[in-house]
């Protein structure tokens, strides 16, 4: 098989790479191969932040799209057409610092400074991507923008401050149109084969491509954000011998809104892709924040969290009482089912040999219909779920029609509660009737316990969760928001 280079921009001028792993990461590039060591390595599992580099990347209108993201996880060959930006090229050739950098020496926020090249960077992002003339951000948008970066020494104070102090301070400009050339000249035609000591990557660029490779190579590893698969590599040293990236297929990434409701391809971002689905479930905003953290948000994708399977995915409760169905794709054959339908055991779905997702259709909200998702972890921020909840009523009146109810962290896969749905549906929207839900909930689910949380506490957790929701739905004085959330008006 025929090799090609990866190409990408950075520091100034295009890099080509041969003779380098398929699963190479982007942090073991830049560090040993580049010699620029500002990035660092902390816990190689895009947690900490540490390793925060800005990825610039060409949008389908032309422009530049520049997302922090970690480094620790991302394999080399997914930069090819891309642009690679980190700490070192903040700095001006005269010395001087960048806005962010000199913020954050004003305001004391660094001390032992292993983890502020991150900061840097996922502060230049937010810098680089806020409107002119729009003020300084507040601080749950620099929270959230954050909430991807750990420090252990100063305390988020100084370096909050500093994200507000960058804006008061000259504006330094970034030339976009001069990068977007760059990278136009980046692009190709067709699939990048990338091979090294037989391994194998490829990168097709239409759809019809990647169903005729998956279709090739049935047993290939399919990568999107690289925010799982990336794990397999750093911590349980996988071998990987065959992966086919779809980053780059135009039609994977499409989001579109419709009478029937949204779609989401498989490699649409999940940042994009809370976007669209907030717009009309405003429910899920709180979800959004919570999924993970900001970097992994900007290169995972919905489709991959769908796929994956884990019975902790945040996403699958609430898709699955929307009555999502998922997009299946095999050489040109499409098809689709309920999104509950897909996950058959632990681990197992329903994808067929050379299947792969294509995408996910989401209906658009009822008027009758009450829908709400909680969250229970141990942090607010960037936490695996113990519990994942989402329910969805449909009201006549003060009688419920119909009941949808959804857990994840509950059972080996994420799982509709069948014998609470039947408690709710036909009765009437009151606390007896949730009392007996509640009470049902345990002929649905057996949990485990685990580091996370004990089977008691999911138990509880999740029939609680059911109590709120009514709380928070009934007809009679429903509570408010800022009755039920802390975050609310932060």
């Amino acid at each position: 098989m025929e090799t090609q280079a990866i190409r990408f921009y950075y520091r100034g001028k295009v890099h080509e790479v041969t003779g380098e792993a398929t699963t190479r990461t982007v942090l073991q590039y830049t560090r040993e191969d580049l010699h620029c060591t500002g990035t660092k390595e902390g816990c190689a599992e895009g947690d900490c932040g540490a390793c925060t580099v800005v990825i610039g990347e060409l949008t389908g209108d032309g422009n530049v799209a520049l997302r922090a993201v970690n480094a620790c996880i991302q394999f080399l060959p997914t930069l090819d057409g891309k642009a690679l930006f980190t700490v070192e090229d903040l700095r001006a050739q005269d010395g001087t610092l960048h806005p962010v950098q000199q913020a954050l020496v004003d305001c004391h926020a660094s001390q032992c400074g292993f983890c502020t090249p991150g900061f840097v960077m996922s502060l230049w992002a937010m810098y680089l991507n806020r409107p002119a003339n729009t003020g300084c951000p507040s601080r749950r948008e620099i929270d959230d923008v954050l909430s991807g970066n750990l420090c252990r020494c100063t305390g988020y104070r100084p370096i909050v401050d500093a994200a507000q102090k960058m804006f008061d301070l000259p504006r330094q400009a970034f030339d976009r149109e001069a990068l977007a050339k760059q990278l136009q000249a980046l692009q190709r035609g067709d699939t990048l084969t990338y091979e090294h000591d037989g391994h194998v990557f490829h990168a097709p660029r239409t759809l019809a491509e990647m169903g005729r490779l998956h279709a090739a190579y049935p047993d290939a590893r399919i990568l999107a954000g690289s925010t799982d698969v990336g794990l397999w590599v750093t911590k349980q040293f996988r071998e990987l011998k065959h992966l086919i990236y779809l980053g780059q297929v135009a039609e994977l990434r499409e989001i579109s809104e419709g009478p029937n409701g949204i779609y989401i391809g498989a490699g649409a971002l999940l940042g994009d892709a809370f976007d669209a689905l907030v717009k009309h479930y405003p429910e899920l905003a709180e979800m959004r924040q919570r999924f993970a953290s900001f970097p992994i948000r900007n290169a995972g994708t919905l489709g991959g969290n769908v796929a994956n399977g884990s019975p902790i995915g945040d996403s699958m409760p609430g898709l699955i009482v929307l009555g999502a169905r998922i997009v299946l794709h095999r050489e040109g054959v499409v098809r689709d089912m309920p999104l509950e339908d897909f996950y058959l055991a632990y681990q197992k779905t329903a994808l067929q040999a050379g299947e792969f997702v294509q995408g996910i259709r989401v209906p658009l909200p009822r008027a009758a219909q009450r829908f709400r998702t909680y969250k229970l972890a141990k942090r607010f921020d960037q936490d695996i779920s113990a519990v994942c909840a989402a329910f969805a009523v449909e009201l006549d009146g003060d009688t419920v029609r119909s009941a949808r109810v959804a857990f994840g962290g509950m059972a080996a896969t994420p799982k509709r509660g069948s014998t609470v749905e039947a408690a709710l549906a036909g009765q009437p929207w009151t606390e007896a009737t949730v009392r007996a839900a509640m009470a049902a909930l345990p002929a649905d689910y057996q949990p485990l316990s685990d580091m996370r949380a004990t089977s008691a506490y999911r138990l509880a957790g999740a029939q609680n969760l059911l109590y709120r929701f009514f709380l928070e739905t009934r007809t009679d004085a429903p509570l408010a928001a800022h009755e039920v959330n802390a975050f609310a008006n932060v």
